[in-house]
């Protein structure tokens, strides 16, 4: 099988097994675990953070933002396709008891004025705007990276309102590799933010918030209630540290891949790439070879080539480091034998 689902299927390298079996750990709820405080260090230096921690998924740590920045009865922004509106079960009215205020954004990214004008003014009749969040880069719009730019404008609205900004960055390393820049050019532009070590870098699990000792504080205390203390973590952790430290310089290769998916899909007849190609997502349309998403993608099963329907015609499919170029050209002649018949 070709596995082209998500960046989230990678297995761990070998590299990663052999540090989870050899790692120095302790109870990482005494705060005596020491794989995780290495990664927990080291993460808050790469993102230009002053603390950092170590959770168990993206979810959760995009939840954890949110109850630590916010209080039941407030409103946050976020862009209306973004992966905590889309994606997290309704977590943050279930858990934070707070209320979304969406704002549709252009490929992934909210216009600043938008953002300014759904700031709530004083007004016993409004709920407080307690969070501003940016999703970088974007799930449902392709992988798409929210510029620098774009992040700066929103965090001097929140900065001028005294909101907070928050950054689901699960891929925020696939938007500094595709930029050519440290990923502390987008981390500057914010509070707090989420980065994922299990997709594009390869982990088999977790994920690590940041930013100020203050709010890491807080955020233990809300990892804990939420079920999120961990023991010897390290085992966990130590293939964590391998994947932040090692495996961010190769992201460019899954880009690489990623275009050369697109192209050769785009010259299948039936089939329309309709996302541009900023990182490791392909979004095709299979409308034209009348066919919904969901048989398109049983039928590609049947071949060997697993990928994700996307919307009723529209199908992900997702390089990573379990991909070979050879595999990326073999989806293609799979996929225009499938359309041809």
């Amino acid at each position: 099988m070709i596995d082209l689902r998500s960046d989230t299927v990678t297995k761990p390298t070998e590299e990663m097994r052999k540090a989870m079996y050899t790692a120095e750990v302790g109870d990482d709820v005494y705060g005596e675990d020491p794989a995780v405080r290495k990664l927990e260090e080291a993460a808050a230096a790469i993102l230009g953070k002053e603390a950092a921690l170590f959770v168990t998924s993206g979810t959760q740590g995009n939840q954890i933002a949110v109850l630590t920045h916010c209080r039941p009865g407030n409103e946050i922004l976020l862009e209306s396709e973004s992966h905590i509106f889309y994606y997290e079960s309704g977590a943050v009215a279930a858990l934070a008891g707070v209320q979304t205020r969406t704002i549709a954004g252009n490929r992934g990214a909210m216009n600043p004025a938008d953002v300014k004008a759904a700031v709530r003014p004083s007004d016993q009749h409004f709920p407080e705007t307690g969070l501003i969040c940016i999703e970088n880069t974007h799930n449902r719009a392709g992988g798409a990276i929210v510029s620098a730019a774009n992040m700066e404008e929103i965090y001097q609205i929140g900065r001028e309102n005294n909101i907070p900004v928050h950054v689901d960055g699960a891929r925020l390393f696939n938007a500094a590799a595709a930029a050519g820049v440290p990923v502390t050019d987008f981390t500057i532009n914010c509070d707090t933010v989420q980065i994922c070590l299990s997709k594009g870098l390869g982990a088999p699990v977790g994920s690590i918030i940041a930013g100020s000792k203050e709010f890491i504080q807080t955020a233990h205390k809300w990892r804990k209630r939420l079920g999120g203390g961990l023991r010897q973590a390290g085992v966990i952790a130590a293939p964590g540290y391998i994947a932040l430290t090692k495996m961010r310089t190769r992201l460019a290769e899954d880009h690489d891949h990623a275009k050369r998916l697109a192209n050769g899909l785009n010259m299948i007849n039936g089939i329309e790439i309709i996302n541009q190609i900023d990182t490791n997502i392909v979004v095709a349309d299979v409308a034209g070879l009348n066919l919904t998403s969901e048989a398109f993608v049983e039928i590609l099963k049947q071949q060997g080539i697993l990928s994700g329907s996307f919307g009723p015609t529209l199908v992900r499919f997702t390089t990573h480091f379990d991909v070979t170029a050879a595999e990326i050209d073999q989806a293609i002649e799979t996929v225009a034998k499938v359309s041809k018949q």
